[in-house]
């Protein structure tokens, strides 16, 4: 029996073996694997500027505001990762369009901001209209860009808000200011003569027919007008030539901070004692390194950092940059941006996308139409565009207004509106 159940107990055995022998291997759990990073999303913005040419230091001003509204917002708008793509005006029609059309085609933006001069930003629309493509904000101020947005308002449509309202909106307060001056006995010219210059371009052409109309209806006798290449940095001739007929005012404007420098330099230089309307002189913060005290007495119309918050941005670019900064270029520049940014954020919450679609939507519905506005500016109260100012800024106080200075000593004083100045009123030269 013992041998019987040895014999068994062996068989079984072996059969268990067997059995497991042949039983199929065990499947391992899988291992845990991660999901695939969703792509990060980015949005390629192009920003337009002079970065080279004569007036590249407001080219750098605008690249280094914007730059700085950027990295506030960490380069983020929603999910979306914003590319800077950096379009150079170069101060020139034909090369702003190339790099403009160059940016929409090979670098692929989706939307633009910004641009500086008016002859450019009339050529840009064309490309804006061309390509569909939304371009915000830009600087160019002369009224070809609000004639040409008229003429097809469809067609130029994706050209939104022109920053700087069009001259004759505040050519007007110089001679306001000097209108005021006679009336009060404190300035007392032997004429009402003036003498128009400027730059030949469409913002100079502009603003010198916007002026010139101004001074005839309030009774001046236009005694000269001259324009004069952007580049150009001599004008002894021009000026000795003013000389001579002895205007009570010149009154011009340049976009580029090496001839409208050296136009005050030399004027002062040959002994000119007219009364200076130097529009955009402030347009660079270093401006006083340029001219020194030959800009004393000069008049100009300039936005101010006058808010706590404004003077911190100031002393913030300074810090950073390491030059002041424009209120006119630089500060505007941060505040359009951020308006963008606004804008991008709108288009994101009411489509649930940062296109180039969803921004013509919301520039068309709510930012032509006085819907969307910015009122967190640095430089004025706030920004608003409406049915009856498009493409121009609402303009006025509270809106965008440019007090009339008078600079000495590299200071500008307010002179203009009165209720702003302070007490402080128009010096004639002696």
């Amino acid at each position: 029996m013992s041998r019987k159940l040895l014999a068994l107990l062996s068989a079984v055995l072996i059969v268990s073996m067997l059995l497991v022998a042949c039983a199929p291997a065990a499947t391992p759990a899988p291992a845990a694997t991660k999901a695939p990073a969703a792509a990060e999303k980015t949005f390629k913005l192009g920003v337009m500027g002079p970065y080279t040419g004569p007036s590249a230091l407001n080219g750098t001003e605008f690249k280094n505001a914007a730059t700085m509204a950027f990295e506030a917002i960490n380069y983020k708008i929603g999910d979306y990762k914003i590319v800077p793509v950096w379009i150079d005006e170069q101060s020139d029609p034909a090369k702003t369009t190339q790099a403009y059309e160059q940016a929409i085609v090979q670098d692929k933006i989706q939307a633009g901001i910004l641009n500086w001069h008016s002859s450019d930003a009339v050529a840009a629309m064309d490309i804006s209209a061309k390509y569909k493509m939304p371009h915000f904000f830009g600087f160019g101020a002369t009224e070809l860009v609000n004639e040409k947005y008229k003429s097809d308002p469809v067609k130029y449509s994706y050209w939104f808000g022109k920053t700087w309202p069009s001259p004759s909106k505040l050519s007007i307060a110089y001679v306001t200011t000097l209108e005021d001056a006679i009336k009060a006995g404190i300035y007392k010219p032997a004429e009402k003569t003036v003498y128009i210059w400027g730059e030949d371009t469409d913002w100079g052409r502009s603003f010198g027919n916007a002026i010139k109309g101004q001074f005839v209806d309030a009774g001046w006798k236009i005694v000269g007008e001259d324009y004069f290449a952007a580049e150009q940095t001599e004008f002894t001739p021009l000026l000795n030539k003013m000389k001579g007929l002895n205007p009570a005012v010149i009154a011009g404007t340049s976009a580029a901070p090496p001839a409208i420098s050296a136009l005050i330099k030399q004027a002062n230089d040959v002994g000119l004692k007219s009364m200076i309307v130097a529009d955009g002189l402030g347009w660079i913060g270093d401006w006083y390194k340029m001219t020194g005290d030959a800009s004393n007495y000069v008049l100009d119309q300039i936005p101010q950092f006058a808010s706590a918050a404004a003077k911190k941005w100031a002393a913030d670019y300074k810090a950073k940059w390491g030059a002041e900064p424009s209120p006119s270029a630089a500060g505007q520049a941060f505040d359009m941006t951020n308006f963008f940014v606004k804008v991008a954020k709108r288009a994101i919450a009411v489509t649930g996308e940062l296109s180039t679609a969803s921004l013509y939507k919301i520039g068309t519905e709510e930012l032509w139409t006085g819907k969307l506005t910015y009122t967190e500016g640095l430089i004025h109260a706030k920004y608003e565009y409406n049915k009856d100012s498009v493409p121009d800024p609402v303009v006025g106080k509270g809106y965008f207004i440019f007090p009339v200075l008078q600079y000495m000593k590299g200071q500008g004083a307010i002179i203009w509106p009165e209720d702003w100045a302070g007490g402080n009123k128009l010096q004639v030269k002696p």
